[in-house]
């Protein structure tokens, strides 16, 4: 069900049937929560007994195009956007909460896993760097993140052929503590959307148990 986050944030909680057994953040990718992401927060609160929230990464802001979205992340700010992925760790009401995102969502989980709130965290395809296009003011790097704090667990899941995570970065976040998973032959986004055409359903069925056994750790 879609709720409002204490800063006024939309996202979507499901609760699983029975008693949960932890929490989780599903923070998506560039598009924003959508029937794909209302599905993933289902599937994984069915599928595992946890309760799921996924926060709006544009409030306010839902219609744009994806060229505009594009456009708008010089002008994020970590704060507010850290804030609404704490909140919606809050709203579960479960003492364990990890945390899992996808592309753009990807990299604020990285940024995310050093704040101290979650248990483990689950990066798809993150950007490890912040690409140029989107870098700004109010954008600091995942890797200064995981730097200056204590970070949780890290599990990244990387396409080999990924032009958003280069393998020097990708090198550098392994280097910097996360457990990283390459696969052969992968670009952008193979995993969460069956939609795209860089879609691997072997890879992405394999990619996907591998973090729900991390994430039950």
């Amino acid at each position: 069900m879609r709720i409002t986050l204490p800063a006024g944030t939309p996202a979507e909680l499901v609760e699983p049937s029975g008693t949960p057994t932890r929490g989780l953040v599903v923070v998506p990718d560039i598009g924003g929560l959508r029937p794909l992401f209302d599905e993933h927060c289902r599937r994984l609160a069915d599928e595992n007994g946890w309760v799921v929230c996924a926060p709006e990464p544009f409030p306010g802001d839902e219609d744009l195009e994806l060229s505009e979205r594009m456009e708008r992340l010089g002008s994020m700010v970590d704060e507010e956007k850290l804030r609404d992925i704490r909140e919606s760790a809050d709203v579960t009401r479960m003492e364990t909460v990890s945390i899992v995102g996808f592309c753009m969502g990807g990299m604020y989980t990285l940024k995310a896993a050093s704040t101290g709130r979650f248990h483990r965290a689950v990066s798809f395809y993150g950007m490890i760097r912040v690409p140029e296009i989107w870098e700004g003011p109010g954008q600091g790097q995942p890797l200064d993140y995981l730097e200056q704090g204590s970070s949780c667990p890290i599990l990244a899941v990387i396409g080999a052929e990924d032009p958003w995570t280069p393998a020097a970065d990708v090198d550098d976040l392994e280097a910097a503590g996360a457990t990283v998973v390459r696969y052969a032959g992968a670009e952008h986004g193979f995993v969460h959307d069956p939609e795209r055409p860089a879609y691997r359903p072997a890879d992405a069925a394999d990619a996907w148990r591998r973090a729900t056994e991390f994430l039950s750790e």
